[in-house]
């Protein structure tokens, strides 16, 4: 793109601001600038009407669930079908890393965090300690997919390079960038974050899956045998992850994807809850729920609405193949952005001043045909880590580790 296009694209979309400070600029900044606005997705911006957002809801009602007295009924020969299904490579594990540690007052990637007391123990590690429970069992390596951000790649791949993998098979692991969004201020437009940068972010853990295809690495797990990927979070350390009994119970519904779940600890608990919507899968946030979801209860006296999803799903990879190009809503959140003001001084806000562009795994549960809502024991396989203190924090998790045996 040169200086002409770059100027008729900007004043097409209200964002000739962008080039204010180009005269200042060596000639290989002004070369990265160009680079980056024609990198830019102007229909994140340019529709931020609520049908973008995923519009009305439709009919939600509840979703019951695989319970866990029925899988420990089935627990033989679920385990059976999932172990024969890693044993011959259909079975890859995706993990969402795109995110700092900044909640945790940590300026570094999230899964470098070390969350031990007595001894070292970092996200990461708990991450391949439960994935090596899966490997163990099968006898076979799993093909490992980590997601990181522009932020966090080269951190992120040093980390592991130096802690050689915590014992995994590095030539099953592969690493790609998840895509970048604008910045913009309330009104839609775009922050500059440097007089020749354009502030970007990581457009959220649901569009996770063209990056991967376009780094070549849905090819090389096809290519393996992979039929199925786990995709999960980083903030979880007791997840199981390509767990054969939640693999094979999946195989077995005959779904096309599954969601581990978990029962609501109480009626008005911030989680995201697993239903249909419209006769298909769908997932309802907390905030979304009115009153009689948070609290009617079934003929049993359980929550009708009583499932509560953990971010770790099963997607079968041709199902995931059908939905590549269908849109996925775009989610607003308000933060805090540093940037470049009119008068060209470095701004570092103290409260929100703009917006982030996210897309979100859970919406992709709704473009699946169906989905096996799998329970399972919260205290066993829930302890996500997202604030030093309080709730889903260190402080829980390190109880939970304990509670399961896990030193720290």
């Amino acid at each position: 793109m040169n200086l002409e296009e770059a100027k008729k694209l900007l004043e097409e979309k209200g964002q000739s601001h962008l080039l204010k400070y180009y005269d200042e600029l060596s000639e290989d900044g002004k070369e990265k600038l160009l680079a980056q606005i024609e990198a830019i997705d102007f229909s994140v911006v340019n529709d931020l009407s609520e049908d973008a957002q995923g519009g009305e809801r439709g009919i939600i009602e509840p979703l019951g669930a695989l319970t866990i007295s029925e899988i420990e009924k089935n627990r033989d020969e679920y385990e059976s079908i999932g172990i024969k299904a890693v044993k011959a490579g259909e079975v890859g594990a995706l993990l969402l890393a795109g995110g700092q540690g900044t909640r945790l007052g940590y300026d570094k990637p999230k899964g470098m965090f070390n969350i031990g007391e007595s001894k070292e123990l970092y996200i990461f590690e708990c991450i391949i300690n439960n994935l090596m429970q899966a490997v163990n069992k099968a006898g076979s390596w799993i093909p490992l997919a980590i997601m990181t951000s522009d932020i966090n790649y080269d951190d992120t791949v040093s980390f592991l390079d130096e802690h050689k993998y915590f014992g995994y098979n590095r030539d099953y692991v592969y690493f790609f960038v998840q895509d970048m969004s604008v910045t913009t201020d309330f009104n839609g437009k775009i922050h500059l974050a440097q007089k020749g940068r354009i502030s970007f972010s990581p457009n959220g853990n649901g569009g996770w899956y063209t990056p991967f295809v376009k780094a070549g690495i849905r090819d090389a797990f096809v290519k393996q045998g992979v039929k199925w990927i786990n995709v999960f979070a980083v903030d979880n350390v007791l997840q199981k992850i390509a767990d054969p009994c939640f693999v094979g119970a999946t195989i077995k519904s005959g779904c096309v994807s599954g969601a581990k779940v978990v029962s609501k600890a109480f009626p008005e608990e911030k989680i995201g809850l697993l239903c249909t919507e419209d006769g298909r899968p769908s997932i309802v946030e907390y905030y979304e729920m009115t009153d009689d979801m948070m609290y009617k209860k079934d003929e049993d006296g359980r929550p009708l609405f009583n499932y509560g999803v953990i971010l770790n799903y099963l997607f079968r990879i041709d199902e995931l193949d059908r939905i590549i190009d269908n849109p996925l809503p775009v989610h607003i959140v308000e933060k805090k952005v540093p940037y470049i003001d009119e008068n060209g001084n470095y701004v570092k806000p103290d409260k929100p001043n703009g917006c982030k562009y996210e897309k979100l795994v859970l919406d992709l549960i709704h473009l699946m045909k169906d989905c096996l809502s799998y329970e399972v024991v919260r205290n066993k396989e829930f302890a996500p880590i997202k604030n030093l203190t309080g709730v889903d924090s260190v402080e829980s998790a390190r109880k939970l580790l304990k509670e399961n045996g896990i030193e720290y």
